[in-house]
């Protein structure tokens, strides 16, 4: 048996347990970065740390509170807050408690909040605000189980009758574990690797979202899974502000524990640019609309500096692309990834020009970015790996605990999502859909027995839903949902995943698009522009002082947008090709529930949404 093998197969039950290891470990080396804004509202963030041994006494003591109001084992307590280290330490602190987490996106509507709250069962609701406080303030009388909340930012929160702050639960905690000093090594060590630790609530397209029923033994998978990959070490700094509601930003804090390496936890998306020079991370996972923007503002940061620097982005941009495709095709061959001499000598110029301001924008330190949750472009991914900021795209779903595929480290393939996990099986079915099996899948829904018999076959092979392909040695690469495979009318099937991210390469200005063609005779799209992109190219453009709505009205935007379109139609097949477009008013949102927290479209909301512009497009068309 293999050192990997050895390390997954002989894993605790727990990630509770991986913690105490980890604390008893390294009690004294740093865990989490946290900011704190200034008192006055103006000026820097600044960052505090929690060593493991600090970390702990809060964890335990949020345990113990948890128990004192009467938290049975895997009975659930909800957590409804934004990315901050008060989640982290209040999902260990349920995890210590022998409890299972309910996970609730702070957006979440009123309705939605008291479905998941009521279908889950939860007893205790850790609450991030006043805010959160409401909606269930509001829902309360269908919500009989709930006996207690916690308050994270006690501002404007009246306690009493249910209600008390995180700092009032962390002192009873504090004051029961000196009557019960063994509670929480007891809690932990009675906790079996089937117990039920997460419900995750994933967000349907239609209907209610189904809560995915994730034991102990997942995450514990998932922690020595993602440390035997070598990609993270114990000296490693890593960035965390995805969603924690999320399964992909909650899988990170379980490899954490495991490896040992600091955590920097901010989730406030507006402060990403800024925190980065601060955090200075060696590593950070992030979506693909993250690395879009980022790619849409270095475009038109070099277009705002004119002609003659916007040039020079174009042409390193190329040498970027070039540079790492060549890397890697010979890597593939040879195991190395060295460039001719002539592609070696451009790609330095531009390096020195370009790239080096690039990775100094990423804090200067990053080896490299995971990518998950949906496709990133190629092109794209082939532009920052030139630029010296590696992007390993993975593979998973809230039902397989977030990973099941990583792209290996420097054997890295732009355009797959790599090889699976260790200890993970997949297979291709004759129809292309990809099925997983191994320690991260799911137990099921909650309480939902024949919806999960249509995903988990008896032998625990999960259908994923998506279309893809294996590469002879092992990587995979996906091209599209199962479920949103477009057959026109003349029979011809299209990856609309596939088309939406080649336009991503193609046009800077692009925020989200939406191919659609499904029973008709050609495709059409729906494209939202990236607001400070578009406006900033208005500016130069005559449409200075214009509203968002009205550029993207304005007949020179929707030239500009349509050469795009033409040089994308260049690279596809005949079928595949855009015949009409439109310009969406605004962007898509989550607020309009047109996309989800982690950044996917929501084809089906926005397809109703703008049926109006769609049927417009088709209007007495007899194009074939």
């Amino acid at each position: 048996m293999s050192d990997t093998q050895t390390l997954i197969e002989n894993r605790p039950p727990s990630v509770a347990g991986l913690f105490l290891d980890r604390v008893a470990a390294t009690p004294d080396a740093e865990a989490y970065r946290y900011p704190v804004p200034p008192a006055a509202g103006e000026g820097p963030d600044d960052w505090k740390s929690l060593t493991w041994a600090q970390t702990a006494e809060r964890v335990y003591a949020i345990a113990a509170g948890l128990i004192e109001l009467g938290v049975q084992p895997e009975e659930r307590v909800a957590l409804a807050s934004a990315t901050r280290v008060e989640w982290i330490l209040g999902d260990l602190g349920i995890m210590c408690a022998g409890a299972a987490t309910t996970t609730v996106y702070p957006q979440t509507n009123t309705d939605e909040s008291a479905f998941i709250l009521s279908d889950s069962g939860s007893k205790v609701l850790i609450a991030e605000d006043v805010t959160q406080l409401a909606k269930v303030r509001e829902k309360r009388a269908e919500l009989p189980e709930l006996t207690h909340v916690v308050v994270i930012d006690p501002a404007g929160v009246e306690t009493g009758e249910g209600v008390l702050t995180l700092a009032e639960l962390e002192q009873r905690g504090a004051a029961y574990l000196e009557k019960h000093p063994d509670l929480i090594k007891e809690r932990v060590g009675a906790i079996t690797k089937d117990q039920l630790a997460t419900l995750i609530y994933t967000s349907g397209t239609t209907g209610r979202p189904k809560g995915v029923r994730l034991p102990h033994d997942n995450w514990s998978y998932m922690a020595k899974a993602i440390a035997a990959t070598g990609l993270v070490g114990a000296e490693d700094v890593q960035y965390l502000w995805l969603p924690l509601a999320h399964v992909f930003g909650k899988v990170l804090t379980s490899g954490q524990i495991e490896v040992g390496h600091v955590t920097a936890v901010d989730g406030r998306v507006d402060k990403i640019i800024e925190n980065l020079p601060v955090v200075r991370p060696t590593y950070m996972a992030a979506v693909p609309r993250i690395f879009e923007k980022v790619y849409n503002g270095i475009a038109a940061k070099a277009r705002a500096g004119g002609g003659a620097k916007y040039k020079i982005f174009q042409w390193a941009s190329e040498v970027a692309r070039e540079y790492a495709k060549a890397g890697q095709d010979n890597f593939r061959r040879t195991g190395t990834a060295s460039v001719p001499f002539a592609l070696s000598a451009k790609h330095k110029v531009a390096d020195a020009l370009v790239f080096a301001k690039i990775r100094e924008a990423f804090g200067g330190n990053l080896r490299a970015c995971v990518s998950g949750s949906a496709a990133l472009a190629p092109e794209i991914g082939f532009f920052f790996a030139g630029a010296g900021i590696h992007i390993l795209e993975g593979y998973g779903l809230t039902e397989s605990s977030a990973a099941s595929f990583i792209n290996p480290g420097e054997a890295y393939r732009t355009g797959t999502v790599g090889k699976p996990f260790p200890g993970s099986e997949v297979r291709i079915a004759d129809d292309g859909e990809i099925l997983l099996r191994g320690p991260g899948i799911m137990e099921g829904y909650h309480g939902l027995p024949e919806k999960t018999a249509e995903v988990l076959e008896s032998d625990g092979w999960f259908h994923t839903g998506d279309i893809g392909e294996l590469s002879p040695d092992g990587y995979l690469r996906i091209t599209d949902r199962k479920k949103d495979l477009i057959k026109t009318s003349s029979g011809k099937y299209i990856a609309p995943a596939e088309v939406e991210g080649q336009f991503k390469g193609v046009c800077p200005y692009v925020s989200n698009i939406l191919v659609h063609g499904a029973d008709r005779n050609f495709c059409t799209a729906l494209i939202a522009l990236d607001e400070p992109s578009i406006l900033g190219w208005a500016k130069d453009n005559g449409l200075e002082g214009k509203s968002y709505a009205e550029v993207v009205a304005a007949p020179g935007t929707v030239a500009l947008i349509e050469g795009y379109v033409k040089e994308l139609n260049g690279g596809l097949q005949r079928w595949q090709t855009i015949k009409k477009f439109r310009l969406l008013p605004r962007d898509l949102d989550i607020e309009h529930g047109e996309i989800t927290p982690s950044l996917k479209l929501k084809r089906p909301v926005v397809e109703r949404e703008y049926k109006h512009l769609i049927d417009e497009m088709y209007a007495g068309s007899r194009e074939a």
